[in-house]
């Protein structure tokens, strides 16, 4: 189990509104490679693994992609606080808000909505702990993308360690995957 403690994986203090940022952050919600996608995976993954230990390597994970994800919506919050209708339609909000009003809701960049197809899981902890290691890839590249096209430092730097920790995550699915070869676990 976890004990939550009321604050964020890593501060999040954005304090000039940007609300076309927020229109390409929010696929880092709802989107393919998303945060929420990954969460759901790793989480519904880890009864898929053949020993306690990867069951709670993909719990770990899992609900970190969770602290993830409230990062995400504190940084859309902060980026749109005090946002008019001109300015969400001016970038191409005024659906979201005819459905969502200000609230936040998944979807990607583009406005599709959060879809279960987001996460795989196959049955088979290899082919899973294969697919884990690309969609960490996925969202580090889309992490990337982001940092390229923000000029707020306060926006770049929650960015920056989401990025890093997408890396982290590869690399301890990786080191399961040789672990369970080096045991040969079928």
């Amino acid at each position: 189990m976890w004990v939550y403690e009321k604050r964020l994986q890593y501060p999040v203090n954005v304090t000039k509104k940007d609300v076309r940022m927020a229109k390409f952050i929010v696929t880092q919600y709802g989107g393919p490679d998303g945060e929420l996608a990954a969460a759901l995976r790793y989480l519904n993954q880890r009864y898929t693994m053949p020993d306690d230990y990867g069951k709670a390597l993909l719990t770990d994970i899992g609900t970190e992609e969770l602290a993830h994800v409230e990062m995400i919506n504190t940084m859309l919050v902060q980026l749109t606080k005090d946002a008019t209708l001109e300015e969400l339609e001016a970038v191409g909000l005024g659906g979201h808000y005819t459905q969502h009003g200000f609230s936040i809701f998944p979807t990607d960049a583009n406005g599709v909505p959060f879809a279960t197809k987001y996460f795989q899981d196959l049955g088979d902890w290899r082919t899973n702990l294969y697919e884990n290691m690309a969609a960490e890839q996925k969202a580090r590249s889309t992490y990337e993308h982001l940092i390229d096209l923000a000029k707020d430092p306060a926006v770049i730097d929650p960015l920056l360690w989401l990025r890093q920790r997408e890396i982290i995550h590869f690399n301890r699915f990786r080191e399961l995957l040789e672990h369970y070869e080096r045991l040969g676990i079928k």
